[in-house]
């Protein structure tokens, strides 16, 4: 009903004949105005339509900006996020990722590439496990595995993982990596493991993101895969934009 009352809006007022007519008439009579229009400038609807989208996009391209700056410190500085790359790089890249999302997994020979290449980035991921109770179970796991200085090791060899991480594939990476796995099971369970997993949930959905992998880079949003020399271009007008 929303919409259909933004259509008409919208026809009444960009088409002339109805404009002073559009004032003081009840809703039944708009009705049989645009119906009247509609059937002799059919191409009208197309046209409001676009315009009704467009005023949409602009709506919620506002809307994310401003949630992308009331959550930049949270985005970029959460000490409970894993950091890669350079601690202190000047260009912070922010990473959305599932270990069963097969793009993610190809992204991240792209991201690998990019901090291998540029020594300035530093490289912040969120922990956003969306595909089933296998991804849950991963997630955990990753960030228990801090507590064993052993996340970046486990990271990169969950994403090269063939097949689906679930409870048995993940601890057989942990043996692998020299995690222990009796300290793994408990550090799991910790609050900060949770907490973050749910910051990542709610920082997502704020600004807009509805499947991984998914970039924030500067004041740029970026979902979907990713090439290393679009994340570079991306980082580059990150940098320039902070000069």
């Amino acid at each position: 009903m929303i919409i259909r009352h933004g259509i008409s809006v919208i026809l009444l007022a960009t088409l002339s004949p109805f404009t002073a007519v559009a004032q003081g008439v009840d809703e039944a009579r708009v009705q049989e105005l645009v119906l009247e229009t509609i059937l002799a400038n059919p191409e009208v609807v197309m046209q409001a339509v676009a315009i009704l989208e467009q005023r949409q996009a602009d709506v919620d391209e506002t809307a994310k900006a401003e949630v992308l700056s009331n959550q930049r410190v949270m985005l970029e500085r959460d000490p409970n996020a894993p950091v890669l790359g350079n601690p202190d790089g000047d260009v912070t890249v922010v990473e959305f990722f599932d270990y069963n999302c097969p793009y993610c997994k190809r992204a991240m020979v792209q991201v690998k590439g990019l901090i291998d290449a540029d020594s300035d980035v530093r490289l912040v991921y969120r922990e956003w496990p969306i595909l089933g109770d296998g991804s849950v179970f991963a997630s955990k796991a990753a960030l228990a595995a801090r507590k064993q200085g052993k996340y970046e090791e486990f990271h990169w060899t969950m994403m090269a993982l063939k097949g689906r991480a679930e409870e048995a594939s993940v601890l057989r990476v942990a043996k692998e990596v020299g995690l222990d796995i009796e300290q793994l099971r408990r550090d799991m369970e910790a609050p900060e493991v949770e907490e973050h997993i749910a910051t990542s949930m709610r920082l997502s959905q704020s600004l807009g993101f509805n499947g991984t992998p998914s970039f924030v880079i500067g004041d740029a949003l970026v979902p979907g895969y990713v090439e290393q020399s679009a994340l570079a271009e991306y980082v580059s007008q990150a940098r320039a934009a902070s000069e």
